[in-house]
């Protein structure tokens, strides 16, 4: 009798620890990229957010290129560690080329400045794209009068970009970059270390496919000193020149060019002539085609079919990567008198399911206010544009954690519940924000939809022991604003008007 009770506790245990198919689901993203539906971050992995006291960060590290340069934020760095994210900043000058790589990590990368061309490979998706190489295309047109024997390279998808825009990176994910403008391209990137797309450890890692980072002896000694690793070759150097040769199908000597060791360009190489065989799809005809494709994916999904080509979903392959936020039409909350704030989720771009982050760009103008308020699931990594402003972040029983000016280029971990008011005192204070979950959102203290407007005046006069008329003032007097507030002199000066 007790052997029978002590099996049936036994199979009940095993029923509530084994987890149902529902539950077990899984998304593509977790069969290609390690991205599950459920639990996507790993509990325990981001470091303890003990923080007494928060600091403007810069970069403390400079990686020179031929063609620009990259600044690392110091990924060490108790904030970062905090939010389980790294930051760096990315200057490519005109005809400057970011060799293709691939990071352990997902990412969002905002343009600050510039315009270029991206190209992004995802594994099991078809070659789909054509561009049309004009010397070939004449070449074969004096040799020959047929016109199918024009040389066509196919590619996956090569795009535009251009200031304002949040372009998102899966991990594993191999990507190039190439500034076809007349000005040096700006770019802040985060990338998620705490993913659960990283299997590795919290350092984050880009694995070059072609070129190698060039950096000083000194630096090398602090990276070897620093993280356990030396940086600088690509990833096809270290395979034998012969075994690569015969994977590759081409002779020994194009191998030898591809593992050059000699190269000191580094990752950002200077395209002398240009690349005049990319010729991506105008805008107007791109932003047509990305709609036309939407339409499709929801048309699928109203159906219900899921249509599979090597293991991915076939609108995976098709999902859209870029997203502008700067353009003043878009903007989420919008106060000609105070300026505009503008959120990128996953309902506005689906690919951040599988980035798990997502983006804000506010804009403040001199002496307004974003009122306080926290970020409720999500650590928010800030970043300044342009301008300067005056923060103030409160954490756990009311212990300020920091106080003080943030100006261009500098970032600030804003840890999740902590509560943080911002003041512009520039005539334009600007900055994009990168949130650790793909669908952040915030609480307000004051104005509409606030926490304040939805508490009965009778719990507000006894919770800060003020008089009804003060209760009902506290409530109502910033009247319908909300997210972003006009200088309250400005405010006062109309109310008398």
């Amino acid at each position: 009798m007790a052997n029978s009770i002590a099996l049936l506790f036994l199979s009940l245990a095993l029923c509530f620890l084994l987890p149902s198919p529902s539950l077990a689901q899984f998304s593509f993203g977790q069969q290609g990229f390690g991205q599950p539906l459920l639990s996507q971050r790993r509990l325990g992995y981001r470091s303890q957010c003990q923080l007494e006291r928060l600091a403007a960060l810069e970069p403390t590290r400079r990686v020179p290129s031929e063609a620009g340069f990259t600044e690392y934020f110091d990924q060490l760095n108790e904030q970062l560690q905090c939010a389980g994210v790294v930051a760096y900043r990315r200057t490519i000058q005109p005809r400057g080329l970011v060799l293709p790589y691939y990071s352990n990590a997902p990412k969002l990368v905002y343009i600050v400045q510039g315009r270029g061309i991206s190209g992004t490979v995802i594994p099991g998706c078809p070659e789909s794209f054509q561009s049309l190489r004009q010397g070939f295309e004449q070449q074969w047109e004096e040799e020959s009068e047929s016109q199918s024997q024009r040389f066509r390279d196919e590619h996956q998808k090569v795009q535009f970009f251009r200031e304002g825009d949040v372009l998102a990176y899966p991990a594993g994910v191999a990507n190039w970059v190439y500034n076809n403008g007349e000005v040096p391209i700006i770019a802040i990137a985060v990338a998620d270390t705490s993913s659960n797309a990283n299997q590795l450890d919290r350092q984050h890692r880009q694995f070059l496919l072609a070129g190698r980072e060039r950096q000083s002896q000194e630096q090398i000694a602090q990276v070897e000193e620093r993280f356990q690793q030396q940086k600088g070759n690509n990833l096809l150097s270290g395979f034998e020149l012969e075994l690569l040769a015969e994977a590759l199908g081409v002779d020994k000597e194009v191998v030898r060019k591809i593992q050059n060791l000699n190269d000191n360009r580094g990752d950002i190489v200077r395209v002398e002539k240009g690349l005049q065989m990319l010729e991506p799809q105008r805008r107007a005809e791109q932003e047509a085609q990305e709609q036309e494709r939407e339409e499709r994916e929801e048309t699928q999904e109203r159906r219900g079919s899921s249509c599979e080509r090597n293991g991915l979903e076939e609108t995976y392959c098709t999902l859209k990567n870029r997203q502008n936020i700067a353009n003043p039409t878009l903007a989420d909350y919008y106060n000609p008198r105070a300026g505009r704030l503008t959120s990128l989720n996953v309902q506005k771009l689906p690919i951040l399911r599988f980035i798990q982050l997502s983006a804000e760009r506010g804009v403040l103008r001199r002496n307004a206010i974003q009122p306080p308020h926290w970020n409720i699931n999500a650590h928010s990594i800030m970043y300044v544009v342009r301008g300067s402003g005056r923060l103030q972040v409160v954490g756990h029983r009311g212990r300020t954690v920091f106080d003080g000016e943030l100006r261009q280029g500098q970032l600030l971990v804003i840890p999740q519940q902590h509560i943080v008011i911002k003041k512009a005192q520039s005539e334009q204070f600007e900055w994009i924000s990168f949130k650790t979950h793909e669908n952040a959102f915030a609480g307000h203290i004051v104005g509409k939809t606030s926490v304040l407007r939805g508490i009965p005046v009778e719990v507000l006069m006894n919770s800060y022991r003020v008089s009804r008329e003060e209760a009902r003032r506290l409530k109502f007097n910033r009247g319908n604003e909300i997210a972003i507030f006009s200088p309250r002199q400005e405010k006062e000066d109309r109310a008398t008007a």
